[in-house]
């Protein structure tokens, strides 16, 4: 989000997984970036708080199909970016809510072929899919310009990172089972000491 062409006020972004650490995180970046957003969850009470951050728009994908909702909301024009941390299971089918060709879709998972699992989302938009392990990997001005604003922003009090449970190491087992039950909300914590 920070640092590409979909990143200026105005710009519309699905979130998935909004309620978790990184989505709470991209909620309050965008907030700053005055861009509309709108976020994927498993429940009413998780949507309300990541609201409290500044999220527009909550779609319980329990209750009503996101794509739908988008282009409800959007009056048919879609979204200028997707941003999930739910890996390929999710990315064919978010593809359908852009709003363009020239729509972006940045990951947390490498996303698995996506062209033998959804050919005609890839002919019909020119999508750049970005994975955190491939810009880990670069030092790009880019990338150093984003750290350097996303310390200042923490610095400044802007961005803080939601922490929503914290256990102990020998608790990962726990940790993982409310993460895979979607009872989460904020970053789960492992502690080492």
């Amino acid at each position: 989000m920070l640092g590409q062409q979909n990143d200026s006020p105005g710009a519309r972004v699905l979130i998935h997984a909004v309620a978790g650490g990184v989505g709470t995180a991209a909620v309050q970046i965008g907030k700053i970036l005055g861009i509309e957003m709108y976020g994927t969850s498993s429940s009413e009470d998780k949507l309300a708080r990541v609201r409290e951050l500044g999220l527009q728009h909550g779609i319980n994908y329990k209750q009503r199909d996101y794509v739908e909702a988008i282009k409800d909301l959007t009056r048919g024009e879609g979204v200028d970016a997707v941003f999930e941390m739910l890996g390929a299971n999710t990315s064919p089918k978010a593809s359908n809510a852009f709003a363009t060709s020239d729509a972006s879709s940045s990951t947390a998972l490498p996303p698995a072929k996506l062209a033998t699992r959804h050919p005609s989302s890839l002919r019909q938009r020119r999508q750049r899919s970005r994975t955190l392990a491939k810009l880990s990997q670069r030092q790009s001005p880019a990338h150093g310009a984003a750290w350097k604003q996303l310390s200042a922003w923490l610095a400044a009090g802007k961005l803080n990172p939601v922490v929503g449970k914290v256990f102990p190491l020998e608790q990962a087992r726990e940790a993982y089972t409310l993460m895979q039950e979607g009872k989460n909300y904020g970053k789960i914590v492992l502690k080492i000491r």
